[in-house]
């Protein structure tokens, strides 16, 4: 068996599946764990703004524009002879369109199943999990693997109090202009025993004001721009720290503000979000143990 990825999420669940080893090709951005770094690249990006206002204007634009995001090599993905394409079709901003792979996979002399991953929810990640070890023929390993993430969910939703309602947290995965995450982070925030009132699970991240967060006036504040690092998420924030809402939030008063690193821990829907849980639930649980070791976040001075 032959696989190729063209999403980190993807990416994360085979190996995590126990298939890193079928991976023969994958994305620019597919860089977990380190250990599939030596894979061959097929895709590039096409944006090259810096910060978050200037980033957004050029997905705009090319979205607008019918444009891709991205470049695939199609030359190399013909001569890896992939026997199963792992791709998503959830947002044009993570990955290569759908439409593309299917056209290159359509002319191959042998035509690759493809897997559409578009999860919305925390257990539709569980069940992509489950399809690519099924695509990849990895069954066993993937049921353990299966069995081993919701084991550790469920412990971590051990040290919550059903019976209490938790802070009103707020989390950002843009900022500039501001967007409140969605999709399955808000899963996660209730699990991990806080509320979420600026979105629901399951619907699309979405723009807000600076009212929307004075409205709810969140205790909590975690900043996780989509796609950023932890470095580059510091940067973004400073800009915020000028205006004059910022300092009326609850969070920021009260020094309940948490810089993430987002590209790894909350945008991709893989089994790193188990991480995310039990990192959230360690930190507004009051429980240190439960906190993952090397987790990439830092409190905002």
């Amino acid at each position: 068996m032959r696989v190729v990825s063209l999403v980190p999420a993807a990416t994360e669940l085979l190996c995590a599946a126990g298939g890193e080893s079928l991976l023969v090709g994958r994305s620019h951005e597919c860089d977990w764990p380190p250990s599939v770094s030596d894979r061959p690249v097929l895709t590039t990006q096409r944006t090259t703004a810096d910060t978050p206002a200037e980033i957004d204007a050029q997905v705009t634009e090319a979205i607008d524009s019918g444009a891709s995001l991205y470049l695939l090599d199609t030359e190399q993905l013909r001569a890896l002879q992939p026997d199963v394409i792992l791709t998503q079709d959830l947002c044009h901003v993570c990955s290569i369109d759908l439409d593309s792979v299917r056209a290159v996979a359509a002319g191959m002399d042998t035509p690759p199943a493809i897997v559409s991953l578009n999860p919305s929810r925390i257990e539709d990640v569980f069940d992509d999990l489950v399809r690519v070890g099924n695509a990849c023929g990895i069954e066993d390993s993937t049921r353990e693997a299966l069995a081993a993430l919701r084991e550790r969910w469920w412990n971590a939703r051990d040290f919550v109090n059903q019976y209490l309602d938790g802070p009103q947290l707020a989390v950002l995965e843009w900022t500039d202009p501001l967007y409140v995450a969605g999709h399955w982070t808000p899963d996660i925030v209730l699990a991990a025993g806080a509320r979420h009132d600026l979105n629901a699970p399951g619907a699309t991240s979405r723009p807000i004001a600076p009212e929307d967060l004075l409205e709810v006036l969140p205790e909590r504040l975690v900043i996780c721009p989509c796609g950023r690092t932890l470095e580059q998420a510091r940067q973004d924030i400073e800009p915020l720290k000028s205006t004059k809402w910022w300092s009326l939030l609850p969070a920021v008063q009260d020094g309940q503000v948490m810089v993430v690193d987002g590209q790894a821990m909350f945008s991709r829907p893989g089994p790193r979000l188990v991480d995310a849980l039990e990192w959230l639930t360690g930190w507004i649980q009051d429980r240190p143990a439960l906190l993952p070791q090397g987790f990439p976040a830092i409190p905002l001075d």
